[in-house]
């Protein structure tokens, strides 16, 4: 076993421990139909409180393992937020360097996490999204690679994979095989692969849907508007039955009738997760047997100024 293996192993089984094995619940007061069934896997119950956890922890398990991260070279990357999260919060178990190129205009509990875990953060401009700040990692891994691994999860097929073996795993399990729909949106647009992958591969006639903001400028933190941005190199265009595009402000409405019907808080991405769900079984036959499931990458945690305006006081 090489040696940088080695030395991660014990800390990588105790971090892994924390990862995946999320809830599914049932929303049922979105039911169209006594036949149809919307469900909902609540990713924040897990390290770093998000769905990214999986991809963040499978990217620097897969690089410690190929010898590529470790001995003193330091993680870089670029995210908006929540996997630059999960990476501070793994590579500070592991004691790990991170440097993450983050867009100036991140939200103030997100810079504050980063900056308690110990991640040195640059930022790119609040104008050029998460597509500047790649340029931004990229330039910086060229000009030192002695220093840096990165990791650019836009482009890692660890991000895929991580749902590919992991959530999709779990879907299955959880709704014991009667799963008809998957639906989710795309940003890194991994958690949307590796589940189509891997759910097709359980049941090749399981309906998938992918989801984008229904235009450039949009109010659902992480989610790409793929005619306008550049697309991520992990997407497969091939896997998608149904594209649905998705308003924010409706997301917004849906975020407030999960907290007065379902007792749940949850980040606007994940309303908007959950309205491509709603909006999608409402085109289904009422009387046709359907289990949709989607994933509520966070809470609304760290969503303050959003959900101060959602819900002022």
């Amino acid at each position: 076993m090489p040696a940088t293996i080695k030395k991660y192993q014990e800390a990588l089984a105790a971090v892994g421990r924390l990862v995946g094995q999320t809830p599914l619940v049932e929303l049922k007061s979105l039911s169209p139909s006594p036949n149809i069934h919307i469900y909902a896997k609540l990713e924040w119950h897990q390290l770093g409180g998000s769905v990214k956890t999986r991809a963040a922890y499978n990217i620097i398990k897969t690089a410690i393992e190929r010898g590529e991260l470790g001995q003193g070279k330091q993680l870089l990357d670029a995210s908006s937020g929540n996997t630059a999260i999960a990476y501070a919060h793994i590579a500070a178990a592991l004691g790990i360097p991170l440097t993450i190129i983050l867009p100036e205009n991140a939200s103030v509990e997100r810079k504050r996490i980063l900056r308690a875990l110990g991640t040195k953060l640059i930022f790119s401009s609040p104008f050029g999204g998460t597509d500047e700040a790649q340029e931004k990692a990229k330039a910086l891994a060229l000009a030192e690679p002695e220093k840096y691994y990165y990791a650019d999860q836009y482009s890692n097929p660890a991000n895929w994979q991580a749902h590919y073996y992991g959530t999709s795993e779990e879907i299955w399990a959880q709704t014991a095989g009667k799963i008809t729909h998957f639906v989710t949106a795309l940003g890194t647009t991994g958690s949307f692969v590796g589940n189509a992958r891997g759910l097709k591969e359980k049941n090749p006639a399981i309906q998938l849907a992918s989801l984008q903001p229904d235009g450039a400028l949009h109010g659902l933190e992480g989610w790409k508007h793929l005619p306008t941005a550049y697309v991520p190199p992990i997407y497969d265009d091939s896997l998608a039955h149904h594209e649905l595009p998705i308003d924010s402000f409706q997301a917004y409405d849906m975020l407030r009738r999960l907290a007065k019907e379902e007792g749940l808080l949850v980040s606007p991405s994940a309303a908007a997760n959950v309205l491509g769900a709603y909006l999608w079984a409402q085109e289904l036959p009422p009387e046709q047997e359907a289990h949709i499931v989607t994933l509520l990458p966070d809470s609304a945690d760290k969503y303050g100024e959003v959900i101060e305006q959602i819900f002022p006081y």
